[in-house]
């Protein structure tokens, strides 16, 4: 603690003195540093410290009262001595009053983690007389970040393209010349990346919606200038400026190239970009779902096989596989709204079940759908008013996965925090640490009596403010439920098209990214949600085989700025042993997910995937801290993926092929001496320390390398 107050003394005395030259600066970190001007200033400047490089960040603008206000700020100061964040990162306070008007103050939130070029931060404003935030022009006017960019040409990172061949949501990336900066385009991101000579930087928003619904843009302007303005949603017509906070920005800069910048950023959303440490940890994951389908397929329904029986038995059998969190998926409750467990099906509420997770060291996972409560539910009763509708019509009750009858509930209404008490009451009475969310479209209601408008606003203006705040909302959930309970995990199924998408979840959470991939409708080989096939089967992929992995493994792409383990993808334990590998050597890239009829895999089968996952864990945090290197394309051969975490040389190397032969590999990373390989794999080393890999394949397979299990 005395180290820390002294840090913090040093910090500012710095303020002060260099106050004195009519500048204040903190050196924010081993990475980069942070200036402004003591007297009035626009901005403030990031300073790459590898190379001295400096960014000149422009203060927010907004349209106060009908009139463009940029935030020039008199006197900006901290307020606070550093608050340690339990990422390990540190937050500081600064404030200031807006030049044009004195009754307007500014504040700004830094988050700094200690080794890491990613400054994280937000705006907020607060008032002393009624001032409002306004559309002249019937749109959105906030200027949130704006900068120079040196050279002619910038990077979109997009996190939310939908791909209908793959039928899952996917990274893309587009790069912007000079064209696009003389015609003062616009676009998505949410992350703009460039070059600069030595200098690689990115500035981003923490937001989500499915590309291209865009709530928030970058635009570029002939000078080279780039800003992040709103767009749509992000505050209503009138609203009072006091209290308006922003959605988080970043920026970084890095000495080296995009490569560089990629590896940096990634290691901030692992590390420091959320409080909720858990989400982050590479569990293995075992959901229901996939063996609750094939049953349905047979003519049975979804819950058929959901009751204590099959589910003891299936929990002896994932712990034997080396699995650490079971899933329990749709139906183990009697209603939606109340999340009661269903005793018809589970006649002790569990009791058995918690047992022999605690005694195996297994963490429960259950199912949710957040927006839906039953009509007979007293989270229905208590929340009419909070009840979604759409101009002024409510949605007819449907039944929810073989239960009862259920509505639509509002997010973004007092509705929220009843939803996470419940949740709150479930890790305590269930033992519940894993929640998994599904089935949240971003739009659906447009109610006048909500968080998100009133009758003064237009229908369409709550409709985009509800779809805005719906990211936000989740994550305050998420907020309060990791507060009561930190070892709670939540993911997202964004499996479905329509879902928001982005960083704003990831601050809270991770994604459920694919569970069966494209459906037959996607490839029109039968209409939309009708099967070729007469059990009614709308998956393509579900057989054993490299088919299915071509296609999951397409979205571990997002490992180049976004770590794998926040993508959840299920693979499958069907024999034979040669698709056994396949799926072992793609979940351990960091999807860590599997389902099935694993009450059906041999006893070699199951000993198959504990003997390979009890390998995998002893290195997989360095699997989860290293970027990915891919050579070759999903389906090609070879399909080739490196992931060494280059401080230990600990991780893998997973080499796919469809084509009978030999092909080699070497190692960009130094890799530990110690290496475990499966058949038909020979390791060599180089001068340098790599390891060159030749992996003969009689059929298609994976050949699985890991270094340092020992």
């Amino acid at each position: 603690m005395k180290k820390i107050s002294l840090v913090l003394a040093a910090f500012f005395l710095f303020i002060q003195v260099d106050a004195q030259q009519k500048s204040a600066n903190f050196p924010a970190n081993n990475k980069y540093s942070i200036s402004w001007r003591s007297g009035n200033c626009t901005g403030f400047t990031y300073i790459v410290k590898g190379n001295k490089k400096a960014f000149d960040l422009s203060f927010p603008s907004f349209e106060i009262d009908g009139k463009t206000t940029p935030a020039v700020i008199k006197n900006l100061r901290v307020v606070n001595t550093a608050r340690l964040l339990k990422n390990g990162s540190s937050q500081y306070e600064l404030e200031g009053i807006f030049l044009s008007e004195p009754d307007l103050l500014l504040k700004i939130i830094f988050q700094i983690a200690p080794d890491n070029a990613v400054l994280r931060f937000q705006y907020s404003l607060s008032t002393t007389k009624p001032l409002a935030l306004t559309k002249q022009s019937g749109k959105d006017n906030i200027s949130y970040l704006a900068f120079k960019n040196q050279t002619n040409k910038i990077k979109e990172v997009r996190l939310s393209e939908f791909n209908e061949r793959f039928h899952a949501t996917h990274r893309s990336e587009f790069v912007l010349d000079q064209r696009y900066f003389e015609n003062e385009t616009t676009f998505m991101g949410p992350l703009a990346v460039s070059e600069d000579g030595p200098t690689s930087f990115l500035a981003a928003y923490e937001h989500g919606s499915q590309y291209p619904d865009r709530f928030l843009e970058f635009q570029l302007n002939k000078n080279k200038k780039i800003s992040i303005a709103s767009v749509k949603g992000n505050y209503l017509k009138d609203q009072p400026a006091n209290g308006f906070t922003s959605i988080w920005l970043e920026f970084a800069g890095v000495t080296g190239n995009e490569d560089d910048l990629a590896n940096e950023y990634r290691s901030f959303v692992l590390r420091y970009l959320t409080q909720n440490q858990e989400s982050r940890k590479p569990y293995i994951f075992y959901n229901t779902w996939g063996r609750q389908e094939r049953v349905q397929w047979t003519g049975q329904k979804y819950l058929s096989s959901m009751n204590l029986a099959v589910t003891l038995k299936e929990i002896d059998r994932a712990h034997a596989m080396g699995i650490e969190v079971f899933v329990i998926d749709a139906g183990w409750f009697k209603k939606t709204g109340d999340w009661e467990v269903n005793k018809d099906l589970f006649p002790d509420e569990l009791k058995q079940l918690k047992a022999k997770l605690k005694g195996y060291d297994m963490k429960l996972g259950l199912w949710f759908n957040p927006i839906v409560a039953a009509l007979s539910s007293n989270m229905y009763r208590q929340n009419l008013s909070n009840r979604m509708s759409i101009d002024g019509r409510y949605g007819e009750p449907r039944e929810i996965w073989e239960t009862e009858k259920s509505v639509g509930m509002c997010l973004v209404s007092s509705y929220w925090e009843d939803f996470a008490d419940k949740l709150i009451s479930l890790t305590k009475e269930l033992g519940v640490s894993y929640f998994k969310w599904d089935a949240i479209g971003q739009y659906g209601c447009n109610d006048p009596n909500h968080y998100h408008g009133n009758t003064q606003n237009s229908p369409q203006e709550r409709s985009g403010r509800y779809a805005f705040l719906q990211p936000e909302y989740m994550a305050k959930i998420i907020d309060k439920v990791c507060k009561e309970a930190p070892e709670s995990i939540f993911d997202f199924d964004i499996t479905e098209d329509g879902r928001c998408v982005g960083l704003q979840f990831l601050s809270a959470g991770k994604y459920f990214i694919i569970n069966n991939g494209p459906y037959y409708h996607n490839f029109d080989l039968a209409p939309m949600w009708k099967s070729v096939l007469p059990n009614t089967n709308a998956n393509i992929f579900v057989e054993p085989g490299p088919a299915r992995g071509w296609f999951v493994r397409s979205v571990l792409d997002y490992d180049k700025w976004i770590p794998s383990v926040l993508f959840l993808t299920h693979y499958q334990p069907d024999e034979p042993r040669n698709s056994q590998i396949i799926n072992i050597a793609s979940l351990i890239l960091g999807q860590n997910g599997i389902w099935g009829e694993i009450l059906k895999t041999s006893d070699n089968g199951v000993k198959l995937f504990d003997s390979v996952l009890t390998k995998y864990k002893l290195i997989r945090d360095d699997i989860t801290a290293a970027q990915m290197i891919q050579t070759g394309e999903p389906g090609g051969s070879p399909e080739v993926y490196e992931k060494i975490n280059q401080k230990t040389g600990k991780g893998c190397v997973v080499l796919f092929a469809n084509a009978k032969g030999s092909y080699s590999y070497i190692t960009k990373s130094t890799a530990a001496k110690s290496v475990w390989h499966n058949e038909g794999v020979e390791v060599k080393r180089d001068a340098n320390g790599g390891a060159i890999i030749t992996a003969h394949f009689e059929e298609p397979s994976a050949k699985i390398i890991l270094f340092g299990t020992y």
